[in-house]
């Protein structure tokens, strides 16, 4: 999730943990603490871009990580306020703070390497990485329980308020999720279309509207459900394989081609633009809905410059030609109009 969302998470769950011993101390150290697993972030833009990927929500997003990293820094804080507050307070708020912050990305459609050294990515595709719905009322509802006094009861009902109704929106995003999975194969019929392992996950910054995934040998087929309308069997956008391309090109010194079959779960396409190849993971869908129609390139991926056979350059995709052409209207229209 962004930024913004696990430092609210974070806040509220130390809040719920310590609150009412230290007051507003305990939610400012739950909000650092919710960002730590995302320093990453940092080792990721000095590593090769497909390793950079795989590193990502891997060691800093595991259950060991949030073990190892409690006491340290529980014990520095412990010492910080001079035995204040038990060590053990301290190592239960770094602890909770920093596992929440995995436990909610597993929710998108990345997830996360919860149980590292072991290779899962663990995701429930069910709540895309930003979005207001969920954030907003949770972060309402903690900022109202921050003013209150710490031995005020409505601050500490304020604040498991927007724990619980944060945990109940993943309860009906995965729901949502699982009934549209559940009629996809109905609703790709509609278009002529056998579904074979399809996909769904939200589109962005909303519950409401959701992308589908499908394949056959040559393409994949992006469709889309609304909550608020059937399904539209000319809405489908079509993306070639190419898988061809695969064949044409390594790398030097090491084989990326598993990694990024591993990156993508597969769901992956490619198309040649002179002299470099572009790895397109469909996973993050199309820039159809954005850009009315008129960029229905894949949005997230590689691109491997390539010179006989040998590839010379790997760098992430920027669509910002495709981002010049982004019309907010539009898509909310495709959200709530047919």
């Amino acid at each position: 999730m962004d930024s913004l969302t696990q430092i609210v998470l974070g806040a509220a769950v130390a809040e719920a943990v310590a609150g009412k011993q230290m007051g507003n101390k305990a939610a400012l150290w739950g909000a650092i603490a919710g960002t730590i697993p995302d320093l990453d972030v940092i080792i990721r833009s000095m590593a090769h871009p497909i390793d950079g990927e795989l590193l990502h929500r891997g060691f800093s997003h595991s259950i060991l990580f949030a073990i190892l990293m409690s006491p340290i820094l529980g014990w520095l804080c412990y010492r910080l306020y001079k035995r204040k507050y038990t060590f053990k307070l301290w190592m239960l708020l770094f602890f909770w703070s920093i596992i929440t912050h995995p436990m909610l990305d597993m929710f998108t459609n990345y997830g996360t390497q919860f149980l590292w050294p072991l290779d899962w990515r663990i995701s429930f595709n069910s709540v895309f990485v930003i979005d207001p719905l969920y954030t907003v009322p949770f972060m309402i509802l903690l900022i109202i329980a921050l003013f209150k006094r710490k031995e005020s009861k409505w601050r500490h009902r304020l604040n498991w308020a927007g724990i619980v109704y944060s945990s109940l929106y993943l309860v009906w995003t995965t729901s949502v999720k699982i009934a549209i999975l559940n009629k996809s194969e109905y609703y790709y019929e509609t278009a002529g279309i056998k579904a074979k392992n399809t996909m769904v996950t939200p589109m962005p910054f909303t519950s409401f509207y959701w992308m589908l995934l499908t394949e056959d040998d040559t393409n994949f087929y992006v469709g889309y459900k609304s909550l608020f309308y059937k399904f539209n069997p000319d809405d489908i956008n079509i993306v070639p394989k190419n898988r061809e391309l695969m064949n044409d090109f390594k790398w030097n010194h090491f084989n990326y081609k598993t990694k990024l079959k591993f990156i993508s779960n597969g769901y992956y396409a490619l198309e040649e633009q002179g002299d470099t190849v572009n790895f397109y993971d469909l996973r993050f869908g199309v820039a159809s809905k954005f850009t009315e129609e008129k960029f229905n390139q894949p949005i997230k991926g590689f691109g491997m410059v390539i010179d006989k056979g040998l590839v010379k350059k790997t760098f992430n995709l920027n669509r910002t030609d495709g981002w010049k052409q982004v019309n907010f209207g539009f898509y909310l229209d495709k959200v709530f109009n047919k």
